[in-house]
């Protein structure tokens, strides 16, 4: 991965910038940014997704946090979801798959039909398993995207899920947030009846 550009005071100083007499010049950096940022994980992609109206997570299939536009007891849709569980190490058995179909996915996310093919072209981006008919793609690893990216990718998986939401469950959703929750509780409530 390339690292970006950092414009540091001694660069400044023996290549590019010549002071005018009696210019002081600081010895701190220009940018107030690190040289280098890490990728997304799990801890940030979460606050971000949490912090979108209407989000609500569950832990679901094994160690997988599920992210959902509208809760799933009014009838909301997952929109994304991440994978907690360990990588499984290496097998050396001779029937064993290759490295590339044995990798573990990090993060799926429903990408939409008019997106789906543009981001399969991206190398670290494979059609998501048991959701690629619904045009879903997982990653392989984090570095696919830069930070801004992720948000921009997971804002419009939130809202292509979103604006498919049924009348109803849209209509429970823009209700105040104290009748959002009594309906939540009830439909959980019968829910929990029916099990």
């Amino acid at each position: 991965m390339e690292r970006p550009f950092n414009l540091s005071i001694e660069h400044l100083r023996t290549n590019h910038y010549k002071p005018s007499a009696g210019t002081a010049i600081r010895s701190v950096p220009i940018f107030s940014r690190p040289a280098y940022t890490f990728p997304m994980d799990v801890e940030r992609l979460r606050a971000y997704l949490l912090d979108l109206s209407h989000v609500v997570e569950t832990m679901q299939w094994g160690a997988n946090l599920v992210f959902w536009a509208g809760d799933k007891a009014i009838g909301g849709k997952m929109f994304a979801l991440i994978d907690l569980d360990e990588p499984a190490p290496p097998s050396r058995a001779a029937n064993q798959q290759p490295a590339t179909e044995n990798q573990q996915l990090l993060l799926s996310y429903s990408a939409g039909p008019e997106r789906y093919a543009e981001l399969l072209e991206i190398d670290g981006l494979v059609p998501a398993p048991y959701m690629a008919r619904i045009h879903w793609v997982a990653a392989e690893r984090w570095d696919v995207f830069s930070d801004a990216a992720w948000q921009r990718e997971l804002r419009a998986a939130y809202e292509i899920t979103l604006a498919k939401l049924p009348k109803k469950v849209r209509a429970t959703l823009a209700l105040p947030a104290a009748q959002q929750r009594r309906l939540i509780a009830e439909a959980r409530r019968k829910q929990a009846k029916k099990s």
